[in-house]
């Protein structure tokens, strides 16, 4: 499974579960590195509470308002709030968005950020 449909769009819809097992669809910028794709998120988010209870989502390219334009993929994510995963995630994002990115930051100042690593599901994982 490799991750050629997400290579130049601007966001994906991670859809992530609720304890009952309702699905919940949100579109996010990402950045992607090889087969991995990165998430920056405030670490209060729904998304990241639901990924770090249950890593098992999918995936698909999007649309700025979460309609996908693409296939739904089955993938593991995590969330790593280490500052090593935070630079790296940072600066991943400050090159795909620019100036958008860093307004972004500045809005969110004073609040804690998780980096979510995103990869697909394998036959093998």
């Amino acid at each position: 499974m490799t991750l050629d449909a997400f290579a130049r769009q601007k966001y994906l819809s991670i859809e992530s579960y609720r304890k009952n097992g309702t699905a919940v669809r949100t579109p996010v910028w990402f950045a992607q590195e090889g087969e991995t794709l990165y998430v920056w998120t405030q670490a209060d988010s729904g998304k990241a509470k639901r990924i770090r209870r249950e890593g098992r989502i999918r995936i698909a390219p999007c649309k700025a308002d979460g309609t996908p334009i693409g296939d739904w993929i089955e993938a593991r994510a995590q969330a790593d709030a280490s500052p090593e995963a935070l630079a790296h995630v940072q600066a991943l994002m400050r090159r795909k968005y620019g100036l958008a990115f860093l307004f972004f930051r500045l809005l969110g100042r004073g609040r804690a950020y998780t980096a979510l690593v995103i990869r697909p599901q394998t036959a093998d994982r």
